[in-house]
């Protein structure tokens, strides 16, 4: 069947509907995040992908801007199939998945830019859809649990990160993709004692009572032990999960900003991802993919599929709903 569709199809982010598997030519075609029809119309939709190609906020390398376009190529190989080890669940056909495009910015008044990020996810929100954002920097995350706070509540944040980001910066107004964090706490916006970050290896004096498990206890208590862990933090709570690319180590994902060895490999993130299933998962975003330092396209491979593992969570628990 799938090479059948693959005579026939093409350009499915423009000719397909927002849900069932995709065959057309992996090297072909428009490339939607997972051949998901583009569209702004949130009627009738569970889940929007957005594009957010922001990178003024970083500290070493720029280039996630370009994020959002390279993951969505990296991802043309995965909707031939369901996800593999989530028990046969296929959000991709049960669920009206879309991809809503790129967040449209003026790239020259960076001011403006939070403001503008928190109204477009408001109103994806509004229409009671869930949202999977790719980044860009870090810092998008701050307007987003913005949004998402107004509608659920101070929410429970599961981080995957080499760092905390939450370094001292009252200047409310200041643009940083390493105090997103940090903010996020003072404003209000998540629960510090329901939140976790994992795979941290760099130093921050004062982590504002949000609990950690740094890189090197994922690597001896093993990725199920982490999993329990996170769980048992988070518990039922709105939760939205965020993952920086450099929570992998640079060998699985060179293609970063701030690189930090000593990472998680791929399949340990891969493993706790998917225990994760069943916690309240309303949102999340992958960030900080910056293809110009990886142009063997690993980072952006990974960041593809970071995502299909957070379309799973935001979903899981509402299959065999509709």
């Amino acid at each position: 069947m799938a090479m059948e569709d693959a005579k026939s199809q093409v350009d499915l982010a423009f000719t397909g509907r927002g849900h069932g598997l995709a065959h057309e030519n992996t090297f072909g075609g428009a490339t939607s995040f997972l051949r998901r029809r583009y569209t702004k119309d949130l009627a009738g939709v569970d889940l929007a992908v957005l594009g957010v190609p922001f990178d003024q906020a970083v500290t070493n390398r720029p280039g996630s801007r370009f994020g959002p376009r390279a993951i969505r190529e990296a991802a043309t190989l995965q909707p031939y199939d369901p996800p593999h080890g989530w028990d046969g669940f296929d959000p991709l056909s049960e669920f009206e998945i879309v991809d809503r495009g790129d967040l449209a910015f003026d790239y020259a008044n960076v001011a403006a830019f939070p403001a503008t990020l928190q109204a477009e996810i408001a109103k994806i929100l509004a229409a009671d859809v869930k949202t999977v954002t790719l980044g860009g920097d870090h810092f998008i995350t701050l307007p987003i649990l913005k949004a998402h706070a107004e509608k659920h509540g101070p929410l429970s944040v599961v981080q995957f990160d080499a760092h905390s980001d939450l370094w001292a910066d009252d200047d409310m107004d200041r643009i940083d993709h390493g105090t997103f964090l940090y903010k996020a706490v003072k404003l209000g916006l998540i629960d510090p004692a329901s939140s976790v970050q994992i795979g941290i290896r760099t130093v921050c004096d004062d982590v504002l009572g949000v609990n950690q498990i740094d890189a090197r206890v994922v690597h001896e208590a093993g990725r199920g032990a982490v999993a329990a862990r996170i769980r048992e933090i988070v518990g039922d709570r709105p939760a939205y999960v965020t993952f920086d690319i450099d929570a992998l180590d640079p060998a699985f994902a060179p293609g970063t900003g701030t690189p930090v060895w000593g990472g998680l490999a791929s399949w340990q993130a891969a493993a706790i991802l998917r225990d994760m299933a069943g916690l309240n998962v309303v949102g999340g975003d992958i960030v900080e993919v910056s293809p110009p330092y990886d142009n063997t396209g690993a980072t952006a491979v990974a960041g593809a599929h970071v995502a299909m593992e957070l379309i799973c969570l935001a979903l899981w628990n509402s299959r065999g709903a509709r």
